[in-house]
């Protein structure tokens, strides 16, 4: 089927904006709690009554500030609760948000401001400071607001007196004046291929997400608990830990922000999410880290076990065939494996979600399996986080679900997946060649491959751009082989090439964490690196066997006959990951072109 489209249920007034979902809340339960404080050890409740008013005295500093109606306001911080503060006080202040990652390089933040025309930017630090006052080429005066400082009051402070004389009605009359068709936000491109263009959501955007999520099922379990927590990790200027953070709120779900990874299942024993929000790498990086640990406890063969009972469960229930032999081996692994599993997620999540990339369809059913089911869902910058997502009572694990309400899906010609509805984007800020190329008849033209059945679900194949063509003629799309690559607690990252090329290769990297249990079970020096064992026959035993499982979901034209191992993994600082962790196929092939020669030298 090559179209299919899913109804409004919901309409979004002219008079409407992203602000009313704080204050309406507000207004209607002014007791609830809406945000939850890390102070210590503890989390402090944050009401919708408190944070209405900080937004107002924030959004009051902004007016004193020389902010107007229409100003880009750029933010520069960590996931954190300033970060949504400022967010809506911007809004609420008549002004458009442009996040930047807090990870972004000097150059990046110039781009940035230069093309946003942002006349403002919030900083979280002094580290972030020195990276925007290192830029000399801005063109007009930016007035600089820093969250955190030692040598002063912070900006919540500072905007808080500065906006001390001006009244609450200022605010109300700026919120009253800011239109659904209006643009809320500019958020920049990844840009995992040329510079990163602005991509312009309105406040109707941004509601049509917001509503379509809450129409259809897939939060209804978690709306249904008394206590409904939504712990955010994932960077809020990514749009969709924005857009949920905002579904979450409106849910009346308690958000909680931290920016501690490396200690975040310590957050989840305290914090006990009922819902949590990821990308599919943190999925990756729960099971390989679980079952390396399983495998050094000697306890390798049962988690094994589990873990294929567990993939086994789910596509048995998907079909409604779970027999009771597997009903049985489901509960006693249920007891040895999977509860300590949903305890180290805090123990009361009830679901999770996906997105950002593909998951993968025997990770899903691996999470689905243990009892806490991951919904996949697809969407870009431009449709405004989701466009469509699984959910409880409409799931096909390996698709990436239905289009939300207000949305349709067309299958071009050549394969391409194409884009309208509510969430969908009109326009690229500034750049009429851009929009004119992306949007057509108003269709957006995703760049990605995929398929959409009679019942709806889409599933995607590649990237257009990302097609794999060997030599010989053979269009290869490289995803699905990489996917079943990074199952391998050893391996981080795997690209794959081969492009005009004789037959399909891959470059391979190895996590760097994975790596020193791995030297010490197979009697590798302690100090030896990853460049000093490319070539060792055990290393490269183990990644054959990665790839030979990837091999066996294609056919033989399009497997992978040689592999490379690098000498260091793919990260953001040395350029080949974006900021939501994908890989930036075009760097790798350029700066790995030796690497890449090497494979087909004779």
């Amino acid at each position: 089927m090559g179209e299919y489209s899913v109804p409004a249920t919901f309409s979004i007034a002219d008079d409407e904006n992203c602000t009313n979902i704080i204050f309406d809340l507000a207004r209607r339960t002014p007791q609830h709690i809406v945000f939850r404080q890390k102070q210590g050890d503890q989390w402090a409740p944050i009401t919708a009554a408190d944070a209405a008013a900080r937004i107002t005295a924030i959004a009051k500093g902004l007016i004193a500030s020389g902010i107007n109606p229409g100003d880009r306001v750029a933010l520069l911080s960590r996931t954190r609760l300033e970060w949504n503060l400022f967010d809506f006080a911007i809004w609420s202040a008549g002004a458009i948000t442009v996040p930047i990652y807090d990870s972004s390089s000097a150059g990046q933040i110039e781009w940035i401001m230069q093309d946003s025309g942002a006349v403002a930017i919030v900083l979280e630090d002094d580290g972030h400071r020195a990276a925007f006052e290192s830029i000399d080429s801005l063109t007009g005066p930016v007035t600089v607001f820093q969250i955190d400082r030692t040598d002063g009051p912070g900006a919540v402070d500072e905007l808080v007196a500065a906006g001390a004389d001006v009244h609450d009605d200022e605010v109300a009359k700026r919120r009253a004046g800011v239109g659904a068709a209006e643009a809320a936000t500019l958020i920049y491109t990844s840009g995992t291929t040329g510079r990163p263009k602005g991509c312009e959501l309105t406040h109707a955007n941004m509601l049509s997400e917001v509503r379509a999520v809450l129409e259809g099922d897939i939060l209804d379990k978690v709306i249904a608990q008394d206590s409904k927590r939504l712990l955010m990790f994932l960077p809020l200027a990514h749009v969709l830990a924005r857009a949920i953070t905002l579904v979450a709120i409106e849910a009346g779900a308690e958000v909680g922000h931290t920016n501690d990874i490396p200690h975040l299942v310590d957050e989840f024993a305290v914090f006990k999410p009922s819902l949590i929000l990821s990308v599919p790498r943190v999925f990756e990086k729960v099971y390989n880290t679980a079952r390396q640990k399983a495998h050094d406890g000697g306890k390798g063969k049962i988690f094994d076990a589990a873990t294929d009972t567990a993939i086994e469960y789910s596509q048995a229930s998907e079909k409604g065939q779970v027999g009771l032999a597997l009903r049985v081996k489901h509960t006693v692994f249920d007891a040895l494996v999977y509860k300590k599993l949903r305890a180290a997620l805090g123990g009361e999540c009830q679901m999770a979600i996906s997105g950002g990339a593909p998951l993968g369809a025997r990770l899903g059913h691996f999470f689905s399996g243990i009892g806490v089911p991951v919904f996949e869902g697809y969407g870009l910058t431009e449709t405004t986080a989701a466009f469509s997502v699984n959910t409880p009572s409409a799931s096909r694990i390996g698709t990436v679900g239905k289009p939300l309400a207000g949305n349709a899906v067309r299958i071009g010609e050549d394969g391409e997946v194409l884009l309208r509805g509510g969430v969908v984007f009109q326009e690229y800020w500034q750049n009429p060649e851009a929009t004119a190329t992306a949007v057509e008849d108003g269709w957006f033209h995703t760049g990605d491959l995929g398929t959409v059945d009679s019942d709806g679900f889409i599933t995607i194949t590649g990237r257009k751009k990302e097609l794999i063509v060997t030599a010989g003629g053979k269009n290869v799309s490289p995803a699905g082989l990489e996917d079943v690559i990074r199952a391998s607690a050893l391996i981080s990252q795997a690209t794959v090439v081969g492009d005009a090329k004789p037959f399909v290769a891959a470059l391979i990297t190895i996590d760097p964490e994975a790596f020193p249990a791995w030297k010490e079970r197979n009697g590798k020096p302690g100090s030896a690196t990853v460049a000093d064992l490319v070539d060792d026959a055990e290393l490269r035993a183990e990644v054959q066997s990665a790839v030979d499982q990837a091999n066996k979901t294609v056919s033989s034209a399009e497997s992978i006959k040689k592999f490379r191992i690098l000498p260091t993994d793919f990260t953001e600082e040395t350029g080949e990951m974006t900021p939501t962790l994908k890989v930036k196929r075009n760097v790798v092939v350029e700066k790995f072109a030796d690497d890449i020669e090497a494979i087909y030298q004779r």
